[in-house]
């Protein structure tokens, strides 16, 4: 017969350094991408826009929100059995952290309209590989990430459309 393996449990502090550093990594993250984003209000501002574009003030909160989400998401799966049980999903969240971090310095930045759409696409496939595995572990955490890749999505649409609006700013 077959026995199941539970994780070890982790001390209440532990678990708490353990939230603590899972969202400071997820805000370094967020941080890098606001330096690179600087003068993205003006950025944003001087592009020719789709009707639907939201208004440049509105990114700052919502990136907030899923960026303490996605720290939580990756605290759930931590939580069980620490990165060395958890390695393959926490690896997957680091990568989409990553892609997520370079977006804002392709398009912001560099004003790389089309290698942020590439970028864009595969942080999309990383966060929906991420939801995968997060859900086998912890379905919360899988769930916490839902919102992300729906921003994500709509981000997706946003980078390609402002792009072609605007090959003289972002490339043709």
């Amino acid at each position: 017969m077959t026995q199941i393996h539970n994780p070890p449990s982790l001390s209440p502090i532990r678990q708490t350094l353990g939230l603590l550093a899972w969202l400071a990594l997820s805000f370094l993250i967020a941080f890098v991408g606001a330096v690179a984003s600087i003068n993205a209000p003006t950025f944003y501002g001087q592009l020719v826009q789709p009707d639907w574009a939201p208004p440049a003030r509105l990114f700052g909160p919502v990136w907030t929100t899923l960026f303490i989400m996605m720290g939580f998401a990756a605290w759930l799966v931590w939580r069980r059995g620490g990165f060395g049980a958890q390695r393959g999903p926490l690896l997957l969240f680091l990568a989409q952290l990553a892609f997520n971090g370079l977006w804002s310095w392709l398009f912001f930045a560099w004003a790389l309209g089309g290698w942020a759409l590439v970028d864009i696409a595969i942080l999309w496939l990383l966060i929906a590989a991420t939801i995968a595995a997060f859900w086998r572990t912890s379905p919360l955490a899988g769930l916490l990430l839902v919102p992300y890749i729906a921003w994500v999505s709509f981000a997706g649409v946003l980078n390609y459309t402002l792009w072609q609006l605007n090959p003289q700013i972002l490339g043709g």
